[in-house]
Order: structure tokens, then sequence, then C-alpha cells
């Protein structure tokens, strides 16, 4: 009986290392995709898993969402095959901003402005 067992041990380990590697984690991304699913809102911007980008205009049903992929242009997708929703839109002003690392390199000189003998 002893000997079976330890012949079942590398059996027993390798199944305890695939649930904490494999299926525990996979299982946890699909909890967070589907809470992702379920919050999504009117004025979104998501991505379809076909690649598809667009503003969510609309919230049809538990299943469906309809997509502004365009001016005046909507599709109606499947909740489900939405692969990332990315909120809605941020100003371009704060975008546009300059950094404080580029404005330290222009006082410095540029680049190699620190290397330059003074």
């Amino acid at each position: 009986m002893d000997q079976g067992l330890a012949q079942l041990m590398p059996l027993i380990l390798i199944g305890v290392v695939f649930y904490f590697l494999l299926i525990r984690p996979q299982q946890k991304r699909v909890k967070e995709h589907r809470a992702m699913i379920e919050a999504v809102r009117r004025g979104d911007n998501v991505v379809t898993a076909g690649g598809i980008m667009g503003k969510v205009t609309k919230v049809r049903d538990d299943n469906i969402v309809q997509i502004e992929v365009a001016p005046e242009v909507r599709i109606d997708v499947v909740k489900s095959t939405l692969s990332e929703v990315r909120g809605k839109t941020e100003p371009a002003s704060d975008a546009a901003a300059p950094s404080a690392s580029s404005t330290d390199a222009k006082e410095n000189g540029g680049l190699f402005g620190k290397f330059k003998k003074k």
C-alpha cells in the first residue's frame, strides 16, 4: 500500500501545480471579464474581439450593445465579444501638455548639455 501511494504522489503534485498555475488564474480572468462586461455603460470606448473600436451608444439588452464605429454608423454587438472596455475618452489637452523632462532637457542644453565643458 505504501508503494502505491508513493507512485501516486507525483500525479497528485502535478494536479496541484496545474490548478494553481493554470486553472485558478484562468477562472480569475473570466470573472474579471464578466464584471467588466456587466459594467459597460453608454459613452464607454470599447474594442471587440474582432478588433473593431467604437463608442457605446446604447445598451439594448443584457446581451447586446450598440456601438458607433464612425459618425452615424452604428452596429449591434454581443456583449461577450467585447475584449476591452477603455472607459470614457479623456480630453486631449492633458496629453498635449509638455512633460517636465522635456523642459529640463531644453534648459540644460539638450541631451548632451551636461557633457559640455563650461
